[in-house]
């Protein structure tokens, strides 16, 4: 299957939440004057990924938008068909959407769907799109779409019936286990998390800020399990070896040198999110610093 050339090495952020969307619109710009070709923007209980998708593409030339990633109980099968074809129709080839099923506590909590049968729906919902009429000027054909994807389940559906998968929060061991599931040709794009502090508690102190929420999540926890982590390492904010093994943090040598192990295990594309101190600080000045010594 088809799928866009993301680039080496994209950006991916929930920061762009944290601002107004003018603000929004200038820093996708400043993302796109660093040199990455890909945008990766999340869907939790911000704003709407595909308002926001809209108004980034506008405001930049080059730069691609990839939602990582569109929750499928938020939209019915149609809707999420169409308006990929109505980017796509917009923005040629500038749009990735990517799909996942999310987490029972958003499902289930906040959004009152029932999260019983995730991969189930997953199925169902990928007939849907598939078989959606779409009566607009836009493609034929739907363009690519990649899953969210950590277990081995949803690896082989991401591979047999979409462009490939974007793991969120692994390790390199996980991408080359994914690698292996879904055999050569389908897109394999990780997300790395890094800080660029060289003080080790200092670094690990800012990695468990952000890992704190995904650590709540059974589903990553599930998939560290799979992996070798125990219980040990996945309480109280995550071992240091955990840390170590999920955030790239030292030099932007330390996070080339985590860029490159992802792309050796398989890896096609790697989208760096950068943490800051807190969930909501921008880091402009990282993203121009990486750009400039990674592209």
């Amino acid at each position: 299957m088809a799928t866009l050339d993301l680039g080496r090495i994209g950006i991916w952020t929930a920061v762009l939440d944290a601002v107004p969307s003018t603000e929004a619109r200038r820093l996708a710009g400043v993302i796109e004057e660093a040199g990455f070709e890909t945008l990766w923007i999340p869907e939790t209980i911000g704003r709407d990924p595909f308002v926001s998708a809209t108004l980034l593409l506008s405001s930049t030339s080059t730069l691609r938008l990839a939602t990582g990633i569109a929750n499928i109980y938020a939209r019915d099968a149609v809707t999420m068909a169409n308006t990929q074809r109505s980017l796509e129709e917009a923005f040629p080839g500038r749009f990735l959407l990517g799909l996942g099923v999310s987490h029972h506590h958003l499902v289930d909590h906040i959004r009152h769907h029932d999260y019983s049968k995730p991969y189930s729906h997953m199925v169902g919902y990928l007939d849907g799109m598939d078989s959606s009429l779409f009566m607009a000027v836009g493609p034929s054909e739907r363009p690519p779409t990649v899953l969210a994807a950590l277990g081995p389940k949803m690896l082989r559906l991401a591979g047999e019936r979409t462009a490939g998968a974007h793991p969120y929060f692994v390790p390199v061991e996980h991408t080359a286990q994914a690698r292996e599931i879904l055999g050569d040709g389908p897109l394999l794009a990780p997300e790395q998390m890094v800080v660029l502090e060289t003080d080790p508690a200092r670094a690990r102190e800012v990695a468990r800020g952000a890992m704190a929420i995904y650590l709540g999540a059974p589903n990553y926890v599930n998939n560290l399990k799979r992996l070798g982590f125990t219980d040990e390492d996945v309480a109280g904010g995550g071992s240091d070896a955990l840390v170590d093994a999920i955030v790239a943090w030292g030099t932007i040598d330390d996070v080339r040198a985590r860029v490159d192990a992802h792309v050796a295990a398989g890896a096609d594309h790697v989208c760096i999110q950068v943490l800051g101190a807190s969930l909501t600080d921008v880091p402009e000045a990282a993203w121009r610093d990486l750009g400039a010594a990674l592209l």
